[in-house]
């Protein structure tokens, strides 16, 4: 009892060290969607931020110098997402399955390796610009973190840091643990099914587009096509432009607008 106590505590607690007001400005600078911000949003980003790199490990691969200005813009990126889900570092509680942040300089190609249904192993190459694993590390390629762009709605921190909100339950299948009540639905599964339908019907245009786009020539996609891979990465590609650039988004995906602002944003 008295530990659970002592957590409850500690969801609450405030940064031990505030972030110097030169080095948040340079934060800011690198990520003009947060701009987009108000006031208050900003403040309690800056907060969130500072806890968040109290609780976190950055590691540079590659002989890769991890400074104070790379931690800090992560951390505010990584923190975007959870912004509006409780006070104090309670927010941070959907990423506490971690600890390490693994900075690489540009992109990693990683040795990957399933097996088929009849049992056939099958061995490949998968070039990644990050990756984020269930109670492991999230990694990162530098050169994709200041790649960001409003103009395509990419962002490989939040596309990542996504990842792990969807993997809170363990199944990378697009759809993170819900709030009660979530959108007026009563009970868990009518909220996760009503999430999932939205998701899917969404993902199912999206995917006929590109298939369009890459096979027949049609108008590409303003999102990365790699969205259709699966209904988790389109979930993550989806965030990625919810964030960086929630006008254009609407416009795209005018059904999962008001999806995606229940969940980031539950106290509106």
């Amino acid at each position: 009892m008295w530990a659970w106590l002592t957590r409850l505590r500690e969801r609450d607690r405030q940064p031990r060290m505030p972030i110097p007001a030169a080095l948040w400005q340079q934060a800011l600078a690198g990520c003009p969607f947060l701009e987009t911000l108000t006031p208050a949003e900003r403040t309690r980003l800056r907060e969130l931020s500072a806890l968040f790199l109290e609780d976190k490990e950055f590691h540079g691969a590659q002989g890769l110098a991890i400074t104070d200005a790379m931690a800090l813009n992560i951390a505010a990126q990584a923190c975007l997402p959870v912004l509006h889900f409780g006070p104090g570092d309670r927010p941070l509680c959907w990423y506490d399955d971690f600890v390490g942040i693994v900075v690489h300089p540009d992109e990693v190609v990683a040795q990957r390796e399933v097996m088929d249904e009849h049992g056939v192993v099958h061995r490949y190459e998968e070039t990644l610009a990050g990756e984020a694993m269930h109670e492991g590390p999230v990694m990162l390629s530098w050169n994709d973190v200041t790649s960001t762009s409003s103009e395509t709605g990419y962002n490989v921190v939040i596309h990542e840091f996504v990842h792990k909100l969807d993997l809170r339950d363990g199944v990378p299948d697009g759809c993170p643990p819900l709030p009660p009540g979530f959108m007026g639905q009563v009970g868990a599964r009518a909220a996760r099914a009503h999430w999932l339908a939205t998701l899917q019907a969404a993902y199912d245009a999206f995917r006929d587009a590109v298939i369009k786009a890459e096979r027949f020539g049609g108008k590409p996609t303003w999102l990365d096509p790699y969205g259709a891979e699966a209904i988790d990465e389109f979930f993550a590609v989806t965030s990625e432009a919810y964030f960086v650039s929630r006008e254009r988004f609407g416009r795209e995906f005018g059904t999962l607008l008001p999806l995606f602002d229940a969940y980031f944003r539950p106290e509106r």
